[in-house]
């Protein structure tokens, strides 16, 4: 359904992406790690035709996205639903209007309508009778289910998840976890998220690529990463600071002196 070939992207010297290849099958979760300014989001920018990139090609369903104008990426634009790293709710909305705001603006039906919709979705997603609250009454895990709800109110084909799991407590994050598992069941849908959350990682992919320096290093199923003898792969998913992928200002001595 997704398919990437030979990406690049520079912001001025920065040379960010360095030849992404990927494939993401129908109905597929895939998971992209990484380390924090890797490159995960500008992938992910790329995917929904946010960013247009220096080389390379974004398929979405056999459509190359890079060669599009902008009235034609918006259409392709409709296939997708997104759950932002912090959720991006409107502050000045209530919850229900954040839910149904893509149908309220882009879809011809009353308002009566989107409510109702927008209701169903909270339902979806464990949040019964909060569709009058706003944003401001909501606790971090609740913003997280407004967030996701609002992805899946025009029933997209794709979801793409932004860090879902930052900022919230290991519990909170876990349920989380578990909705997006569901969601894949109930909806059938083709999903991406970017995390360097490997709790996260392993509950909710079907397959997880390794992006570093600017490229997917490995890709396999939860349990090929968590074996795999890749040591820059091992040395993230462990968390460990000593291995090949250096911390920029940070000198480890392997020796240190005993009194």
């Amino acid at each position: 359904m997704i398919e990437i070939i030979n990406l690049h992207k520079s912001f001025g010297k920065n040379h960010v992406l360095r030849g992404i290849n990927l494939n993401v099958e129908k109905g597929e979760s895939m998971v992209v790690i990484g380390g924090s300014g890797s490159g995960k989001s500008v992938l992910l920018k790329h995917i929904i035709g946010i960013l247009k990139p220096d080389d390379g090609k974004v398929l979405i369903d056999g459509i190359d996205i890079t060669a599009l104008k902008e009235n034609e990426l918006y259409e392709v634009r409709k296939k997708f639903g997104m759950l932002f790293q912090m959720s991006a709710l409107f502050d000045s909305m209530s919850v229900w209007e954040n839910v149904g705001f893509s149908l309220l603006r882009f879809k011809k039906i009353n308002e009566n309508e989107v409510r109702s919709i927008a209701i169903e979705k909270l339902r979806l997603v464990g949040l019964a009778g909060v569709e009058d609250m706003m944003p401001s009454e909501l606790s971090g895990g609740m913003k997280k289910r407004v967030g996701l709800a609002r992805a899946i109110a025009h029933e997209p084909e794709i979801l793409l998840y932004d860090e879902p799991t930052t900022g919230l407590d290991p519990i909170m994050a876990d349920a989380i976890n578990d909705l997006i598992v569901e969601m894949k069941r109930r909806l059938s849908v083709t999903s991406i998220a970017i995390t360097h959350d490997m709790n996260s990682a392993y509950k909710i992919a079907d397959r997880i690529a390794v992006l570093y320096d600017g490229k997917i290093i490995d890709t396999g199923t939860p349990d090929e990463i968590k074996n795999t003898q890749n040591p820059v792969v091992r040395q993230f998913i462990t968390g460990s600071a000593i291995g090949p992928i250096r911390l920029e200002g940070v000198h480890y001595e392997k020796t240190f002196n005993r009194t």
